[in-house]
């Protein structure tokens, strides 16, 4: 079973690509760029672009009809890795324990050229 999920309270996909597929045990999440789906803006700075993405993954989540306490894995991309501790802090504030599995690792360049992406698996 592949179900897919979209809201459009998170950026919708700009390419051949699905928000989540949904696999009824699995959520797997595209990354998710610090784009506010209400407005288009990107908002300036590290940590709150970590919060936009993290809010937009938590919206996908909530079209799957799960939480951040469902997720099991995360990664996350960042523009510069001299960025991490400031991520790290406010991402922090939204995965509590016991935290998911994670990777971090910086990568020459994101989308619209913003300083991070993350992208999660959830278990239901």
């Amino acid at each position: 079973m592949k179900k897919v999920i979209a809201t459009t309270s998170a950026p919708g996909a700009i390419g051949p690509y699905s928000q989540a597929i949904d696999t009824g045990t699995f959520v797997y999440a595209s990354g998710q760029i610090p784009l506010d789906p209400a407005t288009g803006n990107i908002p300036e700075g590290i940590e709150a672009q970590t919060a936009q993405s993290l809010a937009n993954v938590c919206a996908i989540l909530d079209a799957a009809g799960l939480t951040v306490a469902n997720v099991v894995k995360t990664t996350v991309f960042l523009s510069d890795m001299a960025n991490f501790g400031a991520m790290n802090e406010v991402y922090g504030k939204v995965f509590t324990e016991p935290y998911p599995a994670r990777s971090a690792v910086a990568v020459r360049e994101l989308p619209k050229g913003v300083l991070v992406e993350i992208e999660v698996i959830a278990v239901r």
